[in-house]
């Protein structure tokens, strides 16, 4: 079975504490349903938009101080789950994407949590989440060209050993490592902050587990939870 070892940098640590987070791995097999992941899409937007998940404002709220304590600015530059759940509640639903990508952008919407989804097979190592020192590179893709930019001195990022995978923690991911339903090994992080429950945080796991195994019965599929004090 493919394994995934990420690792928390204590000074990321400090930064949040009491953060966990769930590491889901994946190898890939032919996708029997692809239409699982736009179905689930749907439904997580309706169901933000009919009744929330109790914890969401506390918990984006709880990510939002984050972001400002590492000098990011939350109104500019918001946690992915809150990007995301911005957009459903402005225009009532996403359009779909990819079958990977729209299920686990659903469990983030539903759950009111960042997901991160990456082709693990395109690192370079072990993924790492530090802080940058601004001499890392990121490619990401501007007026339709992929561009190389630095994070800023100070901020969370996501990292292997050839540079960053994923911005401002969980804001955007890069092209390098991107995830789409041809992947044959995938790698989630489910980050959460204590005012989203523990055991949300599994039921959010177990629902994109659940989702994949939909899409892709033959996967083999592993989750571990991770947390700032065990790494």
């Amino acid at each position: 079975m493919l394994t995934v070892t990420p690792s928390i940098d204590p000074a990321v640590a400090a930064l949040a504490p009491g953060f966990r987070a769930l590491s889901v791995v994946v190898e890939a097999r032919a996708l029997k349903h692809p239409e699982s992941g736009a179905h689930a899409l749907a439904r997580a937007c309706e169901a933000v938009s009919a009744q929330d998940v109790p914890w969401a404002d506390a918990h984006l709220a709880a990510w939002a101080t984050v972001f400002k304590a590492f000098g990011a600015k939350p109104k500019r530059t918001p946690c992915s789950a809150e990007a995301l759940r911005k957009r459903v509640l402005r225009d009532g639903t996403l359009p779909a994407i990819d079958p990977v990508v729209d299920l686990y952008n659903a469990i983030s919407i539903q759950y009111a949590i960042p997901v991160g989804g990456e082709n693990i097979a395109a690192y370079n190592g072990q993924p790492r989440l530090v802080i940058a020192d601004g001499s890392e590179t990121f490619d990401t893709v501007k007026e339709g060209e992929t561009v190389l930019e630095h994070p800023e001195p100070g901020e969370a990022i996501w990292r292997d050993d050839t540079g960053v995978t994923c911005r401002r923690w969980n804001w955007r991911q890069g092209v390098r490592t991107r995830l789409d339903a041809s992947a044959t090994q995938m790698w989630f992080i489910l980050e959460s902050l204590p005012e989203m429950p523990l055991d949300a945080l599994h039921e959010a796991g177990d629902a994109l587990i659940a989702g994949l195994q939909a899409m892709m019965p033959e996967a083999k599929i592993s989750k571990q939870l991770i947390s700032a004090e065990r790494l």
